[in-house]
């Protein structure tokens, strides 16, 4: 197919268009192209013999070159990836608190007997709780186990995008993870204490739900800032 300079212009509109370039930018690119491929013409050179035949590769290339094409944040993948790093730890948290409250691993039991005098008598064998100690030693393991579980998530999504300043999104995000999670934990804790408290005999079905997704839109949120003060500012953010 032979390139013609007026399809040559078209596609590289299109293609800058789709790369989100600004309009007043298009519209000179466009003319210094017209331009060159009619200077290149004058001299007796094809459009493919200047351009190299790959016009969307160019247009890109060239818009790229001069700074024009958007730099996206990825802010929404940054959000995503933060509370899928943390989904996991959350629920094995809420999984911990309810194995202590429900007190299903507690051995401790309960006997009754009928005397030949016809009284009946209660005979209490108390054992200690073995679901409480797991989950004070099991809800710092899922703290812990969310801060790499988060940063790894993070980083991954940002490198596969090849987004811009990961590295410094990932370094901030490290530093900003331990209050993250405490202010997540916190709020989980409140959340649960709520339903305990207030919601009464349901406060599993109110529990279950709402706890984790306190704590995940806490991650959520707090990455997502994070990389939106660590990546350069853009005229199009994603």
């Amino acid at each position: 197919m032979t390139l013609t300079v007026d399809g040559t212009i078209r596609t590289a509109t299109e293609t800058w268009r789709r790369l989100g370039v600004e309009r007043d930018a298009i519209g000179e690119m466009a003319e210094e192209l017209a331009a060159d491929l009619t200077a290149a013409a004058g001299d007796g050179r094809s459009v493919a013999d200047y351009l190299g035949g790959d016009i969307k590769a160019l247009a890109t290339s060239w818009a790229d070159e001069r700074g024009l094409l958007p730099t996206h944040r990825h802010l929404k993948e940054t959000a995503v990836a933060a509370a899928q790093g943390a989904a996991l730890p959350a629920f094995a948290a809420v999984a911990l608190w309810w194995v202590a409250w429900s007190h299903l691993l507690d051995p401790s039991s309960e006997a009754l007997t009928t005397t030949a005098d016809g009284h009946v008598l209660y005979e209490m064998h108390k054992f200690p709780d073995p679901g409480v100690p797991l989950m004070w030693v099991g809800l710092p393991l899922c703290v812990l186990a969310a801060f790499f579980l988060v940063r790894r998530a993070v980083r991954g999504r940002l490198r596969r995008h090849a987004a811009p300043a990961h590295e410094a999104t990932v370094r901030a995000l490290t530093k900003a993870l331990p209050a993250l999670l405490a202010a997540a934990a916190l709020l989980g804790a409140a959340t649960v204490l709520f339903g305990a408290h207030v919601v009464g005999p349901y406060q599993l079905l109110f529990i279950a739900p709402f706890a984790p997704a306190a704590v995940l839109a806490t991650i959520a949120a707090g990455a997502t800032w994070v990389r939106h003060r660590t990546c350069p500012r853009a005229t199009a953010a994603a």
